[in-house]
């Protein structure tokens, strides 16, 4: 039997539209967005600050995310690092202060250049802190804010987490509450307006009144804040196009068994990477095996 033109180009247009033979080519916005996680080294005792089994957590959580590919380095920041130059936003969750795995051996101006083409960047736990005079600045334009020694503090407390904003990264979050090493008034941008607060809580008086875990305090502006509601984790949209978001918790490993803890980050990570964050957030789950599965051996000889 012969077709005519019109009987081959018919039947073309009936395969594409059952899904026959032949799938559509892929377009120019399918290409997968990458997110960068950097894990920090070891630090403190077993079960805190575990960075390198928290990567590993985010990897699997993140697996098989539409859209979505990750590439992780662990023990601190990549020999090569040449992976972000492709990246579409980095994650560090590390320890912080002069020693900060984006700060040290001039990364500050290496990821400076990343952030003015619209890399994301969210930071996590100790890695929100940087010198004032060395990240400072920088962190509050690329994250919206930072730790500032002596002018924010440390506790280990147990926020109520309420109420949250209308902002993808809070989809699917129910209220909950979890102690942690929940770090407080951070250095924000001035124009506090252009900082979304994610997760917020009231410190009671007693948690105002220290003792912080380092310096034990008490800060007397600290205490004169009393009542005053608390951003621990925040979302900022950059002018250069790119997104940043702060996260103070992730001191104690086993907190990522609660499904909304972890939900929300994940979340985070997500939309750092200008992605569609599900009406319920992403889904996830964490078993015990998985909580004791690669953490760093400290304490081991």
């Amino acid at each position: 039997m012969t077709l005519s033109r019109r009987d081959v180009l018919a039947t073309g247009a009936a395969l594409t539209l059952t899904g026959g033979l032949r799938p559509p080519l892929r377009g120019a916005g399918d290409k997968k967005k990458k997110l960068v996680m950097i894990a920090g080294s070891p630090s403190h005792g077993p079960g805190d600050h575990e960075f390198n089994a928290g990567v590993h957590l985010f990897e699997k959580c993140l697996k098989g995310f539409p859209g979505l590919e990750t590439v992780s380095f662990f023990s601190g920041y990549p020999k090569d690092d040449s992976a972000l130059d492709t990246a579409d936003a980095i994650v560090c969750y590390a320890d912080g202060g002069g020693n900060h795995p984006l700060v040290r051996e001039k990364h500050l101006e290496r990821v400076g250049k990343l952030m003015a083409r619209g890399v994301g960047l969210m930071c996590m736990h100790y890695g929100v802190e940087v010198p004032k005079d060395l990240g400072g600045p920088e962190f509050k334009e690329w994250i919206g804010g930072y730790y500032e020694s002596l002018y924010s503090c440390n506790p280990m407390w147990s926020p109520e987490f309420k109420e949250f904003p209308r902002h993808p990264i809070a989809n699917g979050v129910r209220p909950f509450t979890i102690r942690d090493e929940w770090y407080f008034n951070m250095r924000f941008r001035d124009d506090a307006k252009s900082v979304t607060p994610i997760l917020s809580a009231v410190p009671s008086d007693a948690v105002r009144n220290g003792p912080y875990v380092y310096p034990k305090g008490p800060y007397k502006h600290i205490q004169e804040a009393k009542g005053r509601s608390e951003a621990m984790m925040w979302a900022v949209e950059r002018t250069d196009g790119g997104r940043g978001v702060g996260f103070t918790g992730g001191h104690v490993h086993r907190n990522w068994l609660e499904p909304n803890f972890r939900k929300v980050v994940l979340n985070a990570l997500v939309w750092l990477c200008k992605l569609e964050v599900p009406a319920d957030g992403v889904k996830s789950e964490v078993t015990e095996e998985d909580i004791r599965a690669n953490l760093d051996p400290k304490g081991k000889k």
